[in-house]
């Protein structure tokens, strides 16, 4: 059941949602992969308001793949990550920067980070990302079918373990990789949890 708290302060009284809108936006800041905003929009009473976001430089859309091989065997990837000064645990992810489909995209991504071609890929879930700071919309894939053929390209910058862990043993041991000072993305456990009530593991543990 979901509890919608102070309803009346957020609809008008006829029960619909008030109107807000983007009335400019404003690059204040621009570097090689990201640009800063300065977001001007109205409020319901018509009062012009302020916000400041981050968006991709070149960037159609981000995607990230939830990968399970025949095994059962959850494929994620450990990588550093400056913005956070740690190794993060993460599905392999990407940006959609050479005006392909998503779907394409995510192909892409997922043999270049782990060496792994799909067979198959199912739309599993999409939505923003940091909707408080930035624009983007995430689009996730869940991968089977996987074939291992080798990393055959990837970005200088990457420096990227993979890991192959049995799915009835990925919180056990994202556990222990968040005791050893990796932070786990918390994406990891909702999209494991949604690809499991869908359906899709079923026969893999």
């Amino acid at each position: 059941m979901i509890y919608i708290i102070n309803a009346v302060s957020r609809k008008s009284m006829d029960g619909r949602m008030r109107k807000y809108h983007i009335a400019d936006r404003k690059t204040v800041w621009e570097g090689k992969y990201l640009r800063c905003l300065e977001i001007t929009y109205a409020d319901p009473k018509g009062m012009l308001r302020k916000w400041e976001s981050v968006e991709r430089v070149n960037c159609d859309g981000i995607v990230a793949i939830v990968p399970v091989t025949d095994k059962g065997e959850v494929v994620l990837i450990r990588q550093f990550r400056p913005a956070v000064n740690s190794y993060v645990i993460e599905f392999p992810a990407g940006l959609n920067d050479r005006s392909e489909r998503l779907e394409d995209a995510a192909r892409r991504e997922l043999l270049e980070e782990t060496g792994f071609e799909p067979r198959e890929l199912q739309l599993l879930a999409q939505g923003p990302l940091s909707s408080g700071s930035s624009g983007e919309i995430l689009t996730v894939y869940f991968a089977k079918g996987l074939k291992h053929v080798g990393i055959q390209e990837r970005d200088e910058t990457e420096d990227i373990e993979v890991m192959e862990i049995p799915l009835g043993q990925v919180y056990e041991n994202l556990a222990r990789l968040a005791e050893e000072g990796n932070l786990i993305d918390l994406k990891i456990f909702g999209l494991i949890d949604l690809a499991r009530k869908r359906g899709m593991f079923e026969g893999k543990v």
